[in-house]
């Protein structure tokens, strides 16, 4: 359907036109879009023998219809329904007010419960399954639908909107290239800049510290938080947004851009400034069952949940507030003040990027989508909260309450990397059950959405309560753009575009028109949703997300199954199953139909089987690694991994006249990791376990040996080799240092980290680029001699079949 807005006049069928004087430097060509890129124009003046004889041509720049919308797609990470204020909750999010008071907001608007899969068919308008990311890459699997490739006969909006003559640019988290694809090595053909999206500035995985970020511009890492107090990426994502549109405005003020922009907010770590978790002291020591209580009267009262709406129940798997102790409830608090202030935060540096657009006259013909999250709020920081997200990542569930509160005051700085409660989580999605991961219910797919266009929509502040989907934000943008959906990509035929448009929803006339999305399946982890036309069947989640994945499953087909009538409850609180046997067998058909159409099959609830699927790896089979000279910023997956085996770090190092000092290798930080390192001269090997506690093996120190003193310049010989005491994953075991064949230091350790060392940390030769293993030195600490050769040699696994397993979960949950 093609609505009559200006811009929509010359429709996305129409024939190619050129504008201007033909073969002039200012002409431009509209494109029919079928074809992209289309075909180059034929040369049209003249060629003799001499140039006084000839006449000269120059071919027409593509440029989208005339009056096509600027666009800027907003989407948060890790929230649901019930944390903005724009959709009920209590934390104001005034700039997402703004794009729903000018605008539309949306009820019934849903993700796929993930974050990557979300994010596939965002910039796809394709089912997730339909373009290889019906999980995250790090579970991929070896059929279509779990691949983690976006193919070529899946082209992203960045790709049809570039070519249609649009500036197209990402801001932010990525998680959409295949995570054996994050190296200088390429290719970078799953990257964002080849995907259609001419500039990138962010982060490629599913998170990253917002204070020392493991950041991209394009295919290069910066580190743009070196040399600046109080940095934040929150802000300067915002800032290099606005740097760049001002730039783009200021060379081709006519250039209509494509703005994708996700911050990593509110995903762990929760890190806002401190000024924000200040503004909500206090503000939750009423606990998660009264949170949700006035989450679910501000909703009604905002008209985004329908009056007869009940509130689901708290589930028995979660406490109780009243049940707490006092220290407790003080530290429960805290988690929710911390998260609270980091969406605060979020949409006030959106609100910046808003603003820019308004002081360059933009904004009446910019279309802007604003989704918050995409998915539920996540449930993975345990039943308690962490100060450190990487102990819950390395299955340590439960810490002693003397450490928790001993990060209290720090909780969300930069000596932190936390998460909340689930329980809080739980609330946040008010008024659903469930969380993020579980795409059966709302809780893991309902998000709050607003739209504006001040030039087209004028129902300000209008609510929409028509059923849609992810996959229909391409269509929607394509339509209100005038643009085609191509039939060929370089030579490659398209899938077609399986999201519906929604700018029949723009007209004050269809403000309660039909949905045109009558269907519409969900599925992860084989917990699975359709939706039919007001109805809704689900399967019952047999086990939380925040059990890791270990306990027992049933079968596919033993999965308990519940049916709602969504059209007359909101919520999903009344399970009709039980009487409505035949409707229910219809809906489940339906689920299986819809499932193979779209690359859902095989499905499979098997979790840790596919965490240990061989897929493409550069480092697999590998137990010899060796490196010469500076080489930082290494993606931990290309790395040696040094988890639950014997290794043996050898150093061959020149020390120049006057000695030497700094990092020699590292792979984590702060919150995990190690270093091999000279400290004034002498060697120095450092562990961290996952911020809990430290160890050193350093010359001098309880030994007499000569090598105590700092090494004297000339070639030396540094060795760290360690014993592990295996079999089972985060064994302790025994170093030892030695320098030039001499023992300096032994040292045994009852633990080591079994399944995660780093996320957003990477392995570093001859410097540290991110955050120090311990605070004996000071960043970079490049390494002031010269580094002849380092070898890793890798002792086997010790660990079981089934643990390795449980180490590969633990790596999909942390990056999800």
């Amino acid at each position: 359907m093609i609505v009559a807005f200006p811009a929509l006049l010359a429709g996305p069928a129409a024939a190619q036109q050129i504008t201007g004087t033909p073969g002039t430097p200012g002409a431009t060509m509209t494109i029919d879009g079928k074809q992209l890129p289309p075909e180059p124009p034929k040369f049209g003046g003249v060629i003799n023998e001499t140039a006084k004889d000839s006449k000269p041509y120059w071919p027409p720049s593509v440029v989208p219809p005339k009056g096509a919308p600027n666009v800027l797609l907003i989407m948060t990470d890790d929230q649901g329904y019930g944390v903005s204020g724009t959709f009920g909750g209590v934390i104001p999010t005034p700039n997402m007010d703004r794009i729903a008071n000018a605008g539309l907001r949306y009820t019934q608007f849903n993700s796929t419960a993930l974050c990557s899969p979300t994010r596939a068919a965002l910039i796809t308008g394709r089912n997730h399954h339909s373009v290889g990311f019906g999980v995250i890459g790090e579970m991929s699997t070896g059929y279509p639908g779990y691949n983690s490739v976006i193919g070529q006969e899946s082209a992203t909006i960045g790709t049809i909107l570039r070519d249609n003559g649009y500036a197209t640019s990402w801001f932010g988290k990525n998680h959409n290239t295949p995570t054996y694809l994050y190296s200088a090595a390429g290719p970078f053909d799953q990257w964002p800049v080849g995907m259609g999206f001419e500039y990138f500035y962010g982060f490629m995985g599913g998170e990253t510290d917002q204070w020392t970020p493991y950041l991209f511009r394009n295919t290069t890492q910066v580190f743009p938080w070196i040399g600046k107090q109080n940095y934040n990426l929150i802000t300067d994502m915002a800032d290099d947004a606005i740097n760049y549109m001002n730039g783009l405005n200021a060379a081709a003020p006519d250039k209509p851009f494509f703005v994708y922009y996700v911050p990593g907010g509110t995903h762990s770590p929760h890190q806002p400034k401190k000024e924000w978790i200040d503004k909500f002291k206090g503000k939750f020591d009423m606990g998660w069952e009264k949170l949700r209580e006035q989450i679910f009267a501000n909703q009604k009262k905002l008209g985004v949940i329908p009056e007869n709406t009940q509130l689901t129940p708290w589930p028995d798997t979660l406490p109780k507030w009243d049940s707490l102790s006092f220290v407790r409830k003080k530290l429960y608090a805290r988690e929710a003040e911390v998260f609270a202030g980091y969406a605060a935060y979020t949409d006030y540096e959106i609100g910046r990027v808003i603003q820019a657009v308004q002081d360059m006259g933009k904004l009446d013909n910019t279309l802007i989508i604003y989704i918050s999250g995409d998915n539920g709020t996540s449930a993975e920081g345990t039943l308690e909260g962490t100060p450190n997200q990487m102990t819950a990542y390395n299955a340590i569930l439960d810490l002693p309450e003397a450490e928790l509160m001993l990060n209290y005051e720090a909780w969300g700085s930069d000596k932190t990397y936390p998460h909340m409660s689930v329980a809080w989580s739980w609330a946040f999605d008010t008024p659903f059950k469930w969380t993020k991961q579980v795409a059966s219910h709302f809780g893991g797919t309902r998000q709050g959405m607003a739209i504006s266009w001040p030039g087209r929509i004028k129902d300000a502040g209008g609510i929409r309560s028509q059923f849609h989907h992810i996959i229909d934000i391409v269509p929607t943008i394509l339509e209100a753009c005038g643009i085609a959906a191509p039939a060929t990509v370089n030579g490659i035929a398209q899938k077609p575009i399986e999201g519906v448009s929604m700018t029949y929803t723009f007209d004050k006339a269809n403000a309660n028109a039909p949905s045109k999305r009558e269907t519409q399946y969900f599925e992860m982890f084989a917990n699975r949703g359709i939706y039919n036309n007001g109805w809704y069947a689900a399967t019952t989640p047999p086990v939380p997300p925040w059990v890791l994945g270990t306990a027992k499953l049933p079968e596919i087909n033993d999965y308990k199954w519940e049916l709602y009538n969504i059209a007359e409850d909101f919520s999903q609180n009344n399970d009709l199953a039980a009487k409505n046997p035949d409707k229910l067998k219809e809906m489940q058909a339906l689920f299986l139909t819809e499932a193979a159409k779209y690359q859902v099959l095989p499905l499979d609830n098997s979790v840790l089987p596919r965490l240990v699927t061989p897929r493409p790896s550069a480092t697999a089979g590998r137990t010899v690694f060796t490196f010469k000279g500076e080489n930082a910023g290494i993606p931990d997956g290309n790395a040696p991994s040094i988890l639950n085996k014997d290794y043996t770090i050898t150093a061959e190092i020149t020390v120049p006249q006057g000695g030497a000092e700094g990092m020699i290798a590292t792979l984590g930080g702060r919150f995990g990791g190690y270093g091999l390192y000279l400290l004034k001269g002498k060697p120095v090997f450092s562990y961290n376990m996952l911020n809990l506690k430290r160890y050193r093996w350093e010359a001098g120190v309880g030994s007499r040996d000569v090598f105590g003193d700092a090494l004297k310049p000339g070639k030396h010989t540094i060795v760290f080799d360690f014993k592990y005491d295996g079999p089972g994953p985060g064994k302790g075991g025994t170093g030892v240092l030695t320098v030039d064949g001499k023992q300096v230091a032994k040292k045994s350790m009852p633990h080591s980290i079994p399944f995660l060392m780093a996320i957003d940390e990477t392995f570093d030769i001859g410097s540290d680029t991110r955050t120090a293993v311990d605070d004996s030195y000071k960043l970079p600490f490049r390494f002031t001699g010269k580094i002849d050769k380092l070898t890793y040699k890798l002792g086997a696994t010790q660990m079981t079949g089934g643990e390795q397993k449980l180490m590969r979960h633990a790596l999909e949950r942390a990056r999800d």
